[in-house]
């Protein structure tokens, strides 16, 4: 009888785990629209039901549909560190879900408004996590949206504050916005045309100056600011007002596996939409950074990118999105490169973060593969290895890491050389389709990974900079990934390059940050026939510029048409359709209306 009793648990532990399907209404829990105390309210409520699933539940948490206010009086402190934003201790964090299995969060059609400054939703350590059917806004943005009443010259500008925006005229004379728990005094802006929502032409960047700034007339929304002086900005232009402060992302997503979004949107948020690190197989299914609609009175979204990944793995898979009014990219995916500070030995190295805005959070564990480059020439040493062991200067904020490799480094691998290090286990796959990226600062798509990514189907219109980039640096932005197998196929693109930013060499720009050019030996990009293919596009454009391309191996551009029209003058400095720099093994062909 015992030999058959262990025989049955034997088998029963054999067994898969029972699995429940829970779906659980949060308005149970006092989490309805209109409630006071949400963030509190909401996170005790998720401890509590945590505390009652196993891991393999699957859990489904319904929000009612309506309008739920979360204020960072009440918020989480929580000590976290986020790739490409302002680096602080900690952060305010309204939604947290971490450490959950297998769970759904339906908001139902819920609209989340949030108040001050901190991240409205985090996700950290999950699995199998999906949001859906709920959006992401501010009642208060930092960024301050004016629009020209009156075009003074020397006189200055005179401008109309939108009505959710609170200011004053701060101590020191300036035009100055504030909200829960932050001020701010916005020196620079973008442009926006008042009918169309394009980014004006030609104005990139443009400076603010407020000082001086006082009421006038009876409207104490019209206000005159004697020394903005700027000849581009006829009445009716609309301005968005900014600082360069990217504190809290609107969605965060740390160390997690099998992430999705579905008809999420976000229309506000002080850093990235999405930022995503450390992560595995992320799915945006109809995931949206945009305005609220054409009646939307707001023409901004986020403070920096739409979306971004940095350091992650899997499956990168943006589907149907709409992506509008950022300050920066639609979506920018890359790893990190840590510079190498000391050669400890034969097998050991201590390696840094090197931007202010990239460190604190894991980088690579034992068992990943790891090349170096030559950070003046951006080349890579063609030596592989894996990591052996790896320690973090903090357990909890790093800055530098301690690595033992498997194999004896080159002698040339030392600090003066001047070497990163690039982690190539965490490097995605990307499928970016069918989306809508448009009226937005800087550019619209970076992709900067070894393995497969596809472009396709969308549609960038009124990118204002370069549409796509591909770029790699290890001197400034250390943003790691030379591009190996990338198509760039079936997309319209609308009259880029309207101004000039950072990388906007043309349409489509291939510009890895190489300081010495003249003595690279191989190649960043590419590395074998028909490594980049742009196929079957559509250019839709003023200017001349449509391909730069610089050190690449294995480059393709065939059978795309480019429509030229008179919607703007051209300004380029590049004036050749297609510009190649150390470029090897290219085929160009079968291209409609070049010239």
């Amino acid at each position: 009888m015992k030999k058959f009793s262990i025989l049955i648990l034997a088998i029963l532990m054999c067994l898969p785990a029972f699995s429940r399907k829970l779906t659980i209404n949060l308005a149970d829990y006092g989490v309805v629209p209109g409630a006071s105390q949400l963030s509190s309210k909401l996170d005790a409520a998720l401890t509590k039901i945590q505390q009652q699933v196993a891991p393999t539940d699957k859990v489904v948490l319904r929000l009612e549909k309506g309008e739920y206010h979360f204020h960072s009086e009440d918020a989480s402190v929580v000590r976290c560190y986020i790739s490409n934003h302002d680096q602080e201790d900690s952060k305010r964090v309204a939604i947290r879900f971490v450490g959950w299995n297998n769970l759904t969060l339906d908001g139902k059609g819920a609209e989340l408004v949030f108040h001050g400054r901190l991240v409205p939703v985090m996700i950290s350590e999950c699995a199998n996590t999906t949001l859906r059917n709920f959006s992401v806004d501010f009642a208060n943005p930092q960024i301050a949206q004016v629009e020209i009443v009156e075009n003074l010259g020397d006189g200055g500008m005179k401008f109309r504050v939108a009505p959710w925006v609170n200011y004053r005229i701060g101590q020191n004379g300036r035009f100055e916005t504030f909200g829960e728990g932050w001020t701010a005094q916005q020196s620079a802006g973008i442009a926006f045309e008042n009918d169309t929502r394009h980014i004006v032409y030609q104005t990139s960047d443009i400076g603010i100056n407020t000082q001086g700034v006082q009421h006038i007339e009876s409207d104490d929304r019209l206000m005159l600011a004697p020394h903005w002086k700027d000849g581009r900005l006829i009445p009716g232009t609309v301005v968005a007002m900014r600082t360069w402060f990217r504190p809290t992302p609107g969605i965060f997503m740390n160390e997690s596996k099998n992430t999705t979004l579905r008809n999420v949107r976000v229309h506000y948020a002080e850093g990235m939409g999405l930022l995503a690190q450390r992560c595995t197989d992320v799915t945006l299914d109809k995931f949206g950074v945009c305005l609220k609609g054409d009646s939307d009175p707001r023409y901004f979204t986020t403070q920096a990118d739409a979306t971004h990944f940095s350091q992650c793995r899997g499956l990168i898979k943006s589907c149907g999105g709409l992506y509008e009014g950022m300050m920066d990219d639609a979506i920018n995916i890359h790893g990190v490169y840590l510079r190498v500070r000391e050669r400890i030995d034969d097998h050991t190295l201590r390696l840094r973060y090197e931007h202010g805005q990239a460190w604190g959070f894991g980088w690579g564990d034992v068992g990943d593969t790891v090349t170096f480059v030559r950070s003046a020439e951006m080349e890579d040493l063609g030596f592989r290895t894996t990591i052996k062991a790896i320690s973090p200067d903090n357990p909890l904020g790093t800055k530098e890491f301690v690595v033992t490799f498997r194999d004896a480094l080159p002698k040339e691998i030392t600090a003066d050389k001047g070497y990163g290090v690039e982690n190539l286990t965490w490097t995605p796959e990307v499928i970016f389709n069918n989306n809508i990226v448009r009226n937005n600062r800087a550019r619209g798509s970076l992709f900067s990974s070894p393995r497969r990514t596809v472009c396709e189907g969308n549609l960038f219109d009124h990118t204002s900079g370069t549409a796509i980039l591909l770029c790699g640096d290890c001197n400034g932005w250390y943003e790691s990934g030379a591009c190996r197998d990338l198509v760039i196929r079936k997309n319209r693109f609308v009259n880029a390059l309207t101004n000039y930013f950072q990388f906007t060499n043309a349409v489509i720009s291939i510009y890895p940050e190489i300081p010495t050019l003249d003595k690279q030996q191989s190649y960043f990009h590419g590395g074998k026939k028909g490594a980049i293919v742009i196929e079957d596009n559509l250019f839709e454009t003023f200017d001349a510029p449509i391909l730069y391309a610089k050190s690449v191996d294995g480059l393709v551009f065939r059978g795309n048409k480019v429509v030229r029209n008179n919607d703007y003058k051209p300004f380029h400095w590049n004036k050749k359709a297609i510009l190649l720099e150390r470029v090897i093994n290219a085929e160009i062909s079968d291209n409609e209306a070049m010239e």
